[in-house]
């Protein structure tokens, strides 16, 4: 019998196919003859304690024009599907908290859900690095601008972000001389109201902020290291960073060996690690990329290594 697989995921119609991991994922699971689902958050609803969706059956193809089709959007509770790819970008806000509530109702029922739902909630992707000190660079997570002043009157060089957003959004680089200091941390903090955090700067961002794609708790082999752009601090592909491959150091493996057991744990499957230097700066568990990058720099299949964890996740449930 076929595996239902289901993906929760932002607009399959604005993405980048040839650029998107999700996508490749979609590749791997039709290839071995998988149905497939498609639906958004808007498409979710609790009945009672039930979890239900509006879900379109899902053909994909592997081009540049016209790599969808899809059929006419039908209610099914999600218990139906065998395996649901939770997908959505951050931020995390109120809405994608709600979701993951919807999602943890569907587990209750049986469906198995990458990543858990729970742990979603409670693996924040700068916070989460709190619990591996020994692999991270000094850090601040406050909303109070004269701790956040001390922390740089401390380093000299730090990097200022908010907890909730991705591809390099609202991250400052501060020095202590930075005239624009204090609306800097007021714009950060909207004036103490929002939590953000506060990390040493780490000179070796200019060889790149590696990211290492973990499945069950194991590195792929190689990370795309995202160097800056001239005259920029984030090595973010969103903000114009360009991707190199590099094989991983014997520190980058000593840090996924530190976080893999966690992340087993935890039901956090397919997880992209961010490393500079020496130091681990982030623990993406949302929607990690870079699959179809480092596949082609390296000919590998990372998709399809994580549909053969998933296959044999629901082999060892049944």
């Amino acid at each position: 019998m076929s595996i239902r697989l289901g993906i929760l995921m932002d607009p399959i119609t604005a993405i980048r196919p040839h650029k998107d991991s999700s996508f490749a994922m979609l590749l791997a699971a039709q290839a071995r003859g998988w149905q497939l689902f498609y639906m958004e958050q808007k498409d979710l609803y609790l009945r009672n304690e039930r979890a239900f969706a509006s879900m379109r059956q899902l053909r994909v193809d592997d081009r540049d024009s016209d790599w969808f089709e899809w059929s006419e959007a039908e209610d099914l509770p999600l218990s139906g599907l065998d395996i649901l790819l939770m997908r959505k970008d951050p931020p995390m806000n109120m809405e994608y908290l709600y979701t993951t509530f919807i999602l943890e109702r569907a587990e209750l029922e049986g469906l198995l859900v990458l990543n858990r739902s729970a742990s979603l909630r409670d693996s924040n992707e700068k916070l989460y690095t709190a619990w591996f000190p020994q692999c991270c660079a000094a850090s601040l997570v406050s909303r109070d601008a004269t701790r956040l002043r001390a922390f740089l009157d401390e380093h000299h060089d730090i990097i200022l972000k908010p907890l909730d957003a991705m591809g390099g959004t609202s991250i400052f680089r501060v020095r202590e001389t930075d005239p624009n200091i204090s609306v800097i941390l007021e714009t950060l903090t909207e004036f103490g109201q929002r939590t953000a955090m506060a990390q040493q700067f780490i000179p070796e961002i200019t060889h790149g902020d590696k990211r290492i794609l973990m499945i069950d708790g194991k590195p792929v082999p190689y990370a795309l290291a995202r160097i800056p752009a001239r005259g920029e601090t984030r090595g973010n592909l969103a903000a114009g960073g360009r991707g190199e491959g590099v094989e991983l150091s014997d520190r980058d493996h000593w840090i996924c060996a530190q976080v893999g057991p966690e992340l087993r744990k935890r039901g956090l499957v397919f997880v992209g690690l961010d490393v500079i230097g020496d130091y681990l700066t982030e623990i993406n568990v949302t929607s990690p990329t870079c699959i179809r990058e480092l596949d082609k720099l390296y000919g590998l299949d990372i998709a399809g290594q994580f549909m053969d964890c998933i296959e044999a996740r629901l082999q060892s449930a049944h």
